[in-house]
């Protein structure tokens, strides 16, 4: 299986390997690049490319599940622009969600996320500051960004959170210490909608429409005007296929809360 300590342990014999046999045969000292250098393309690969499972091991989806149902989720909220119009979306076509919140958007917006919990949907934490170099803070660091989002859920919506979302989809050895000491469980996705970049309205919903199966969790942000006219064509198209929207943690068959 390709994950980080496998591929460490089978570098490490391979190197050895080619020292032992260097004693009889030359081994040319561009095989120890050409070795270090895969290893190294495939931790970084590993660290963006959640659906690896290679530093740490998320939910993408469910394949065994016999109901014709998905899971939308959302990140990097909430907005108090675009969140209300979303979760009015979701009432409207009678389905839910689960939100992946930034603490400190919490914290600005408790109404929003209060209005969240209300209407049934699930919340996760999405790290505290959802800072860009994320991917490089320390076991600590990551621990703290963590700690504090859940405490403050805890404290203002007595709700111990046990869902996460990687910022940025991206993991690393620090991340997963941190998330197992924390006994927080990962969730990724497999259907990446990319509605945060230029992609027309259009392109995005057939990106996630394309081959959309039951079971898939489907990453959206309730963060922009364009996310929001994803969603109300995403939904539409539920409807006529006749699938629907549960919070992840229902899909799953897994704990939102503690």
């Amino acid at each position: 299986m390709l994950r980080f300590g496998n591929v460490n342990r089978i570098v490490i014999a391979l190197f050895c390997l080619l020292l032992i046999a260097n004693y009889w045969l030359p081994i040319p000292f561009y095989l120890y690049g050409i070795i270090a250098f895969i290893w190294f393309a495939l931790t970084v690969f590993g660290s963006f490319f959640i659906q690896w499972n290679y530093h740490l091991t998320s939910h993408h989806k469910n394949q065994r599940i016999e109901e014709n149902k998905v899971a939308i989720t959302f990140d990097d909220g909430p907005h108090p622009e675009f969140t209300p119009q979303v979760l009015n979306l979701l009432e409207k076509y009678n389905a839910k969600a689960t939100f992946f919140c930034i603490g400190k958007e919490i914290k600005e917006h408790q109404d929003i996320v209060s209005t969240i919990l209300e209407k049934g949907h699930t919340i996760g934490n999405h790290t505290y500051s959802h800072t860009r170099n994320f991917g490089f803070l320390s076991t600590e660091k990551v621990k703290q960004e963590l700690e504090e989002t859940n405490a403050l859920v805890k404290a203002i919506f007595n709700r111990n959170m046990r869902l996460y979302r990687p910022a940025f989809g991206v993991s690393n050895p620090r991340i997963k210490k941190a998330v197992k000491e924390l006994k927080l469980t990962s969730i990724g996705w497999s259907v990446r909608s990319l509605d945060t970049t230029k992609r027309s309205k259009n392109m995005v919903v057939r990106r996630i429409t394309k081959n959309l199966k039951k079971g898939d969790i489907i990453l959206l942000h309730d963060t922009s005007t364009k996310s929001v006219a994803v969603l109300e064509q995403l939904l539409l198209f539920l409807q006529q296929k006749k699938m629907q929207s549960i919070p992840v943690n229902e899909l799953l068959d897994i704990v939102a809360y503690e």
